[in-house]
C-alpha cells in the first residue's frame, strides 16, 4: 500500500471576523459569537502537578479553555529522543490563557489546502489544551490527535478550536506530540541504552502520557476518566489505529474514531525497527556518539531529514515495546482494544496529496496492477479506466483506494469481526478548499474556484470540529447544516458508542454489507461505498 505522503499544516490562529449578509439558515445552523474580552471568573483548577487558571472561548463564554498544559517536561537536553518524563510540579498558580509552542518541523510550502504561514516552534512543546463546558461534571472526554504526516502540524490551530464540540455536553483535549526524526528517530545507540532495547516511536509515547495526563487529571476539568474517546485524522489516525495495538495504552481511552488513514499494509521488507534509515541520518548529521546527537542544533535535524531521506518511509517503527509486532498481524491476531470503532474517509483523499505519474506508460501500468494485485489487477484497471483516462491517473486512483477507502474497511472489518460496534462513513460532498491551517490568509485562488478540489483529504476537518463559521471561504448553508450533523454524530458516539441520535439521518452499523453513512447534503446508509473495486482489492489483501 502506499506510504502517506508529507503534509504540511498551520500556524497559530487569529479570531476571524463575524460573518456578513448570513440567511436565516445561516445564522440558525450558527452559534452565537462573543467578543474576546471577558470579565467573567474562571475556575482555578488543581493538577497534579498544581494549579492552573484558564480563559474563557471566544465564541462561547459558557466553555471555559485552558491552554499551553504541560502533560511531560520539555524533551530537551538528556531528555532528547527518550520517552517522555512526567511535568514538573509548580508553585502558585500557572497561567493556561496561551498556546504553546508548535514542535519542531519544517518551514511552510505551497501544497495545496496544507501551505501555512510561520509560527514559533521549539523542542519544548510537550503540552495540551481543554474546552470544558462544565467543569464540575462527569463528561466524555474527545482527545485529539493532529495530523500532518507525523512531521508537521499542531493541536492549537483555529481549525481544531473545541468549543462547538464542547458546547454538545463534552470535554475536548487536543495535543502537541514530538515530529519528523526528533520524534521518531529509531537508531541502535537508542536501543542500546534503553531498559527495553526499544528506540524510536517517541511521537507516540507522547500521546500516551498525555493519556495518561487525562486519567490523573481530566476529572478536575469536568471530564470522566473512565470514558474517553481517541479521534485523529490522516497521521492522527494512524496513530489512533496504532495505539489501538499498543500494550503501553490499553485501558487509557475506551471508543475511538479515525479519519482519513489505517495502519495496515504488508510487513515491510527491510529495516522495520527503522535503524537502517537511522544510521543514514546520524551519518548525515556528522556525530559519533549519542551524546553528540543529543547536542546537535535541532535546524541540522531538519536539513538532515530532507537530504537523507529519513521521511521516505514510515515514522512509526516496529520497536518491540510501543508495538510488538507489525499492525496489520496484531489486528489480524485479535491483539488490539476491543471497543466502539467510528471510522472512514472521503471521495478524493488522493486528490494533491499523493503525486500522479503523468509519465506512467500502458505497459508499466500493467506491470504494475500485476505486481500489486495479482489476478485482480486486469480487472481493476478495467473498471477504473471508466472514470480516469491516463494510466498514471489509473494508479493513481486504485493506489488511493487501496490506502485510504480499503484500509478504513479493512480496519472496521478487523474490528467487527472480534464483536465490537463499528461505525463506517464515506464523505462525498464537496467542501471548498482553503489554506486550512492560516486562517487570515484563506484563500488559495484555485483556478476553477474553491470547489474544484473534490471531497480532498482534510476536507472533513472543519466540519467535524464545527468550524465553518471560524476558518475557510465560500461555505453554503448546506456545508454548515452537514457540519452541524456531523458534530453530532462525533460527539454522539463519544457519549455512548453509537452515534445515532434523535433528529440525525439514521447510520447503521457496519455489518455484512459493509453498511456505510454517506456525508453530504443527504446522509444515508448505503451498503458499501465502491464495493466493486474495494472487493478486488480485498483479494491481494485476505484477513
Amino acid at each position: 500500500m502506499l506510504m502517506l505522503l508529507a503534509l504540511v499544516s498551520c500556524r497559530a490562529p487569529l479570531v476571524n471576523e463575524p460573518l456578513v449578509n448570513e440567511s436565516a439558515a445561516e445564522q440558525q445552523a450558527q452559534p452565537e459569537r462573543y467578543p474576546y474580552e471577558r470579565t467573567s471568573d474562571v475556575k482555578t483548577i488543581q493538577t497534579r502537578s498544581g494549579l492552573l487558571r484558564g480563559t474563557l472561548s471566544e465564541y462561547n463564554p459558557t466553555i471555559e479553555v485552558f491552554r499551553g498544559i504541560p502533560y511531560a517536561q520539555p524533551p530537551v537536553a538528556a531528555l532528547r529522543l527518550k520517552p517522555p518524563v512526567q511535568e514538573t510540579p509548580w508553585e502558585g498558580l500557572r497561567d493556561a490563557t496561551r498556546f504553546s509552542d508548535s514542535c519542531i518541523q519544517p518551514t511552510s510550502s505551497s501544497a495545496f489546502v496544507w501551505r501555512r504561514g510561520d509560527f514559533p516552534v521549539s523542542e519544548d512543546c510537550l503540552y495540551l489544551n481543554v474546552w470544558s463546558p462544565d467543569t464540575s461534571g462527569r463528561l466524555p472526554v474527545m482527545v485529539w490527535f493532529h495530523g500532518g504526516s507525523h512531521t508537521s502540524g499542531q493541536g492549537h490551530s483555529k481549525i481544531f478550536d473545541g468549543t462547538t464540540l464542547a458546547e454538545q455536553g463534552v470535554v475536548v483535549v487536543t495535543i502537541n506530540y514530538r515530529l519528523g526524526a526528533l520524534g521518531f528517530l529509531a537508531h541502535p545507540w537508542l536501543a542500546a541504552e534503553s531498559e527495553h532495547d526499544s528506540a524510536g516511536n517517541y511521537g507516540l509515547l507522547d500521546k500516551i502520557a498525555a493519556l495518561n495526563w487525562v486519567r490523573d487529571n481530566i476529572a478536575g476539568f469536568g471530564g470522566d476518566p473512565a470514558n474517553v474517546t481517541i479521534f485523529g485524522q490522516s497521521a492522527g489516525s494512524q496513530s489512533v489505529c496504532s495505539l489501538m495495538v499498543s500494550p503501553l495504552a490499553g485501558g487509557l481511552f475506551h471508543k475511538a474514531i479515525g479519519q482519513s488513514a489505517a495502519c495496515f499494509g504488508p510487513p515491510p521488507s527491510r529495516d522495520a525497527n527503522g535503524f537502517e534509515r537511522g544510521e543514514k541520518f546520524v551519518r548525515n548529521l556528522g556525530v559519533s556518539n549519542v551524546d553528540e546527537l543529543r547536542a546537535t542544533d535541532a535546524a541540522d535535524f531538519l536539513r538532515a531529514t530532507a537530504e537523507s531521506g529519513w521521511d521516505s518511509a514510515s515514522r512509526i517503527v516496529i520497536d518491540g515495546y510501543v508495538l510488538p509486532d507489525n499492525h496489520t498481524q496484531l489486528w489480524k491476531s485479535g491483539q488490539h482494544a476491543n471497543i466502539p470503532l467510528m471510522v472512514g474517509s472521503l471521495a478524493d483523499e488522493g486528490n494533491q496529496l499523493f503525486p500522479v505519474n503523468e509519465a506512467l506508460t500502458e505497459a508499466q501500468l500493467d506491470q504494475y496492477l500485476q505486481r500489486q494485485y495479482g489476478s485482480a489487477g486486469a480487472q481493476l484497471k478495467a473498471l477504473y479506466s471508466q472514470q480516469h483516462k491516463t494510466p498514471g491517473t489509473i494508479q493513481h486512483a486504485v493506489a488511493t483506494d487501496t490506502f485510504m477507502a480499503f484500509g478504513m474497511r479493512r480496519w472496521a472489518e478487523y474490528n467487527r469481526s472480534a464483536g465490537n460496534p463499528t461505525w463506517l462513513y464515506f464523505m462525498d460532498l464537496v467542501p471548498p478548499a482553503f489554506h486550512l491551517y492560516w486562517p487570515e490568509n484563506p484563500d488559495i485562488g484555485l483556478p476553477d474556484g474553491p470547489r474544484s478540489g473534490g471531497a480532498y483529504h482534510s476536507g472533513d476537518l472543519a466540519f467535524v470540529f464545527g468550524n465553518t463559521h471560524k476558518v475557510g471561504v465560500d461555505w453554503t448553508t448546506e456545508d454548515h447544516l452537514l457540519s452541524g450533523q456531523m458534530v453530532r454524530y462525533w460527539t454522539n458516539f463519544a457519549k455512548t458508542g453509537n452515534p445515532n441520535g434523535e433528529g440525525l439521518p439514521a447510520w447503521r452499523a457496519f455489518d455484512e454489507d459493509y453498511s456505510t453513512l454517506r456525508l453530504n447534503g443527504q446522509p444515508a446508509t448505503v451498503n458499501g461505498i465502491r464495493r466493486e473495486a474495494l472487493d478486488l482489492i480485498s483479494q491481494q489483501f485476505p484477513e
